[in-house]
């Protein structure tokens, strides 16, 4: 078994098939209209959904603080955690209607 020598000028045969792979790589993506890999639709759609289960209640309840520390009242961040979780679930309900391709 040879092996080659990394300081030996690259064949030129592999020099041409690399050129040639890059191109109709590129006339791929060009014709399909794709720059690349990109995630599932599912697996982004999981994202979102998540991303609205944590942040619409966290993000009411914060508001609810808010209201409560400057109007001197106690609870009203318990009735914005409810509504940011029925906001929430309204928003699944929705996204969970969008079918992933």
């Amino acid at each position: 078994m040879t092996e080659e020598d990394p300081k030996s000028p690259q064949d030129a045969r592999l020099a041409s098939l690399d050129e040639r792979l890059a191109q109709a790589q590129a006339v791929e993506e060009a014709r399909s209209g794709k720059a690349g890999p990109s995630a599932p639709r599912g697996y982004a759609q999981g994202s979102r959904i998540l991303s609205v289960l944590v942040a619409y209640p966290l993000g009411c309840a914060l508001i609810g603080y808010a209201i409560d520390r400057v109007v001197g009242t106690q609870g009203i961040w318990v009735a914005m955690l409810f509504v940011g979780f029925v906001v929430a679930m309204w928003e699944v309900w929705k996204l969970s209607k969008q079918r992933p391709e």
